[in-house]
């Protein structure tokens, strides 16, 4: 079977994430209707434990056998590849395993120590049950990712996230009445269901993949040297993301506690980490499931170029990637900047989120292109490099958090992460530009984006006020403006040779 590109791997990536974001976006309009802001304030709430939990079992694993797999597949080396997963899971299940132990046990101690919230202890307990479920799923997605067979892991996060609404529809009537406690203890069971439909859904197709290829090249690898490859590269990606994942969780959970410190109740210090961290953000990274994907799918086709010593395509490939991604990113501020109030309100009929989604607009070309610079240089073998780059902005984040949250409230908040994005971004961009001589075109990547977006935004804006508002209700106003926003968007970026005809060619042929 033919090698899927770059392209068609981040494009059904883009699809599958497309799809889940719609229906999470349901699921959140739900819940937030369901448990109120302070609800989605304990539920954000458990996602550094969540996030630590993924990061010390399977991140580290993962990303190894994507990368492993893809050499491994350009030498033609099979059975090699299979040996990989294999022992791949079995390490990742292990260590989930003991995760899970530890934050079942210890739940009472993290819930009351850690996140100074003993409403999360349930849910913690319930979060321990998925973890090595969430590993296992993790090392088998690397393989597919690996062998840039996107659509695999597509349908898994689509089912992943189909899993988690049902169980939230049909149990809600049952936990809800009983408090908070309980209704955060709900959703973390919904991401229990889904991680297990996803772990079962990926196993399924590895072993059918497996017997369709039929392959019996014997691996030339043995079990200690494929151990020591997966580990000489997992350990260091493994710590390097403990870290800075560590560093993340602490600026987490230190939001609600410094707000308190600023003079804000309990309630409403969860409620405004509820409305920024589970409604406004979700918003702002939407745009971001294109970047995603292809940071996902840049690791295998960054590495694989890499082993070939294919220059050329590692230049082309990083060169188109930060491209669309500024394009993405540029678009995206215009979007955030002139209709955060509408969107607050159509989204979830609250006008704070609509000043939050206005402070952060402005940052979004950061925020994209972060990750595709992290793809990159994690294709290039420069974990080393982004790791670095993650602990100085955590640092500069965790300072501002700690120092200018109790002078300022929210602001302080909202300065820590714009600055501590733009240090990352230009850090991770001055390292690829060094390994990979690119030559930055500021005119076509910066400056007639930025004119298309402004014109597009401008006229979509007219129209909305001036014609589809006294027709339609606000929703429908929106959703029509922003089809017209992204038909307007498109027409000036080919007006103002931003995109043209042959990057759509290169596209087609491969990057």
């Amino acid at each position: 079977m033919a090698k899927k590109n770059l392209v068609t791997g981040a494009l059904i990536l883009t699809a599958a994430s497309f799809i889940t974001r719609i229906l999470g976006f349901i699921y959140r309009i739900y819940m937030s209707n369901l448990i109120g802001a302070e609800g989605m304030g304990l539920y954000q709430l458990i996602f550094p434990i969540y996030m630590l939990a993924w990061t010390i079992s399977a991140s580290g694993i993962s990303l190894s056998v994507s990368k492993l797999v893809a050499q491994e597949n350009a030498k033609r080396e099979y059975g090699n590849m299979h040996r990989i997963v294999k022992i791949s899971v079995l390490l990742s299940v292990g260590i989930g395993f003991i995760i899970s132990a530890f934050i079942y046990y210890f739940a009472p101690w993290i819930a009351s120590s850690i996140l100074k919230e003993p409403r999360t202890i349930l849910s913690l307990k319930i979060l321990a049950v998925c973890v090595p479920f969430m590993a296992a799923a993790s090392s088998i997605k690397g393989y597919f990712y690996g062998m840039q067979e996107m659509t695999k892991p597509a349908v898994s996060q689509v089912l992943e996230q189909i899993s988690r609404m049902l169980i939230i529809y049909f149990l809600a009537s049952f936990f809800i009445p009983k408090g908070l406690s309980y209704a955060c203890a709900l959703s973390v069971i919904g991401i229990c269901a889904g991680e297990f439909i996803s772990f079962l859904y990926v196993c399924i197709s590895y072993k059918r993949n497996k017997q369709r290829k039929k392959i019996i090249k014997k691996p030339t690898l043995n079990l200690f040297q494929a151990y020591s490859a997966l580990l000489a590269m997992a350990i260091p990606l493994t710590g390097n993301r403990f870290i800075t994942s560590l560093l993340s969780s602490i600026e987490n959970i230190m939001i609600p506690i410094q707000l308190q410190a600023f003079g804000m109740s309990n309630t409403e210090a969860i409620s405004i980490y509820g409305q920024f961290s589970g409604m406004a953000m979700p918003l702002i990274f939407f745009p971001s499931m294109v970047t995603g994907s292809l940071s996902v799918a840049l690791v295998p086709a960054v590495s694989e170029a890499k082993a070939v010593n294919n220059t050329r395509q590692i230049h082309r490939t990083v060169s188109k990637s930060i491209h669309f991604t500024s394009l993405i990113g540029i678009g995206a501020t215009c979007l955030f900047a002139v209709f955060s109030k509408e969107l607050g309100l159509t989204v979830y009929n609250q006008e704070d989120v609509g000043d939050m989604l206005y402070s952060m607009a402005w940052i979004c070309p950061f925020f994209y292109l972060q990750t595709t610079l992290a793809g990159i240089l994690n294709g290039l073998g420069q974990q080393v490099a982004t790791f670095k780059h993650n602990v100085i902005g955590s640092i500069i984040s965790i300072l501002f958090i700690y120092f200018f949250v109790p002078m300022f409230g929210f602001k302080g908040f909202l300065w820590a992460v714009i600055v501590s994005s733009i240090t990352i971004t230009l850090l991770h961009l001055r390292k690829v530009l060094k390994f990979t001589s690119l030559t930055l075109e500021l005119s076509k990547w910066v400056i007639r984006p930025g004119l298309a977006a402004t014109s597009s935004a401008l006229t979509a804006k007219y129209i909305m006020n001036h014609y589809l508002l006294t027709q339609f209700s606000l929703r429908w106003s929106m959703t029509f403006t922003l089809i017209a926003l992204a038909a307007s968007y498109i027409i000036f970026l080919f007006l103002l040779q931003s995109i043209t005809k042959e990057d759509l060619k290169i596209l087609k042929r491969n990057i």
